[in-house]
């Protein structure tokens, strides 16, 4: 069942709802071949926050900081270029997964903002359609709120805004849902195989 969470993105309020949860924003990890270091290393550490309950530390640098920082100008270029209202969401939790978009638009709509530094800017504008990178993320936005099309709008300042939509592709969420699928029921039996841990006496070898 999905509901909307309603809190400020950042906020102690907005880590303590999505502690513990697979979100849309790391599904390509979710997503990587085999034993991939990235996989695993959100797997332990969902697994760590379901057992304390409490939200992990998030590593924060100056990229990341600049994309918050720029992401309100974005969200407005982006309103006024599309002739759009879009409306701040919180976080949105469906059954086991969640997400954040960075709003949403219309009753259908989601909208995710990509800001980039201007030689990245430059490749997205040559290449000139969806960024491939960011497709399970946009997608799985999709699954989770049970909209029907995104917008990603990719923002420097002084450049052209990159604006492409996507509607849902099924057979992909098909895929997606799938491997999010086996990536819970491995996190659950991490988190079971932690807790029981010690509970049965081991003979010495």
């Amino acid at each position: 069942m999905m509901r909307v969470i309603d809190c400020d993105q950042g906020t102690p309020e907005w880590f303590a709802a999505r502690c513990g949860v697979p979100t849309a924003s790391m599904f390509s990890a979710i997503l990587a071949k085999g034993e991939g270091k990235t996989r695993k290393a959100y797997m332990h550490r969902l697994a760590g926050e379901i057992i304390t309950g409490e939200p992990a530390d998030t590593i924060s640098n100056t990229h990341t900081e600049r994309g918050k920082a720029l992401e309100p100008e974005a969200r407005d270029r982006y309103a006024f270029e599309m002739d759009a209202d879009p409306v701040l969401v919180g976080f949105i939790r469906n059954g086991d997964v969640g997400c954040s978009p960075d709003a949403l638009l219309g009753d259908n709509g989601v909208l995710e903002i990509k800001t980039k530094l201007p030689a990245l800017m430059v490749e997205v504008l040559l290449r000139d359609e969806f960024p491939p990178e960011h497709k399970a993320q946009c997608q799985g936005a999709l699954w989770v709120s049970e909209r029907e099309w995104v917008d990603i709008a990719v923002y420097c300042p002084k450049f052209p805004m990159f604006i492409r939509r996507a509607y849902r592709d099924e057979p992909y969420l098909a895929q997606l849902r799938s491997a999010v699928d086996a990536f819970n029921d491995e996190l659950n039996t991490v988190v079971e195989r932690i807790r029981s841990y010690g509970s049965v006496t081991r003979e010495a070898a």
